[in-house]
């Protein structure tokens, strides 16, 4: 089955090219499933970019997805049009107020991890989305920013600053092969990163309950189960494009910010060659895990989800 999103949504046009399913709302309505309905707070500036990483990954499952796009209520973003914000996003309070359940919900990072969590402008907030994923969640999944925040409010595990940005391509070793998210791992793979804050696995290990899926020798932990709360933590970034390093690259080259080329990203370190690609296999399979696993545990009847 496809992923259900409006016809109209930039999104629609290039996964339809890419041959990813997609489905407008009128031939969905006509299947006598229930969707998946999948929430995703997007933080990021680039909102058109991320929603269509995102929706690509999730769409491409045999399951039929309801992709619901949210937005923080005050905050306004610069970077996306204001028509376009208008016409697919819905404000956080007012999907609270309806009272309306998610089967699964990504929240996904944000450009701002300089700051302090208490620091950010919408920080109040976030903290009452974590909190009502609790109960009108069944499984979140916290991407970067997004998955460092989640773990700081529920477990107090703090991120630290790093003397330079961790940028590139690295090898992560497969921690948890049993693991049903990892189903189809190989032993290790390659994650694009680019932070320049740390998780550290000693403060993770701390923790009762937290199992490290995913870790790097070079970067640290990057993917984490946290059972108690229903949520899965990445701090890399498996749902980016195959530019997506180079056009960060580019942007800070012709700023003057200093930066250094990304890590075995381009062939021979070479940033006039293509960026190579060799981590879209895993990044399928780890949503495709993630949706999976929503699918087998979800309750048919949305409305029971929190209620157990």
């Amino acid at each position: 089955m496809p992923i259900k999103i409006p016809t109209s949504l930039p999104a629609f046009d290039v996964l339809t090219r890419e041959g990813v399913m997609v489905m407008g709302e009128e031939a969905a309505a006509r299947q006598d499933i229930r969707p998946l309905r999948i929430g995703l707070l997007n933080l990021m500036p680039k909102k058109i970019q991320t929603e269509t990483q995102f929706a690509r990954l999730i769409g491409a499952t045999p399951l039929q997805i309801e992709l619901c796009l949210i937005r923080m209520t005050e905050h306004q973003t610069k970077n996306t049009a204001a028509e376009h914000m208008e016409a697919f996003y819905r404000p956080f309070a007012e999907v609270a107020a309806t009272g309306e359940k998610f089967d699964g919900f990504i929240i996904t990072g944000a450009p701002i991890e300089h700051l302090p969590f208490t620091e950010v402008t919408y920080w109040d907030e976030l903290v009452r989305v974590m909190d009502w994923t609790q109960s009108h969640v069944h499984s979140t999944f916290g991407v970067c920013w997004g998955g460092m925040a989640m773990i700081y409010h529920f477990h107090g595990v703090k991120k630290h600053m790093l003397d330079h940005k961790a940028f590139g391509c690295f090898r992560h070793r497969n921690l948890v092969p049993a693991s049903p998210y990892l189903r189809g791992f190989s032993d290790d793979c390659v994650i694009p990163v680019s932070r320049w804050t740390e998780m550290r696995q000693p403060e993770i290990d701390a923790v009762p309950g937290l199992v490290t899926l995913l870790g790097s020798d070079e970067v640290g932990p990057c993917l984490i189960e946290d059972r108690a709360h229903r949520a899965l933590y990445i701090f890399n970034h498996f749902e980016y494009d195959s530019d997506t390093l180079k056009q960060e690259y580019d942007r800070d080259v012709a700023n003057g910010t200093p930066i250094n080329v990304p890590i075995n990203y381009y062939p021979g370190n070479d940033p006039a060659k293509a960026p190579q690609n060799r981590w879209r296999s895993h990044a399928h399979l780890l949503y495709g895990n993630w949706i999976n696993q929503i699918y087998q545990t979800t309750p048919y009847d949305i409305d029971r989800i929190g209620t157990a």
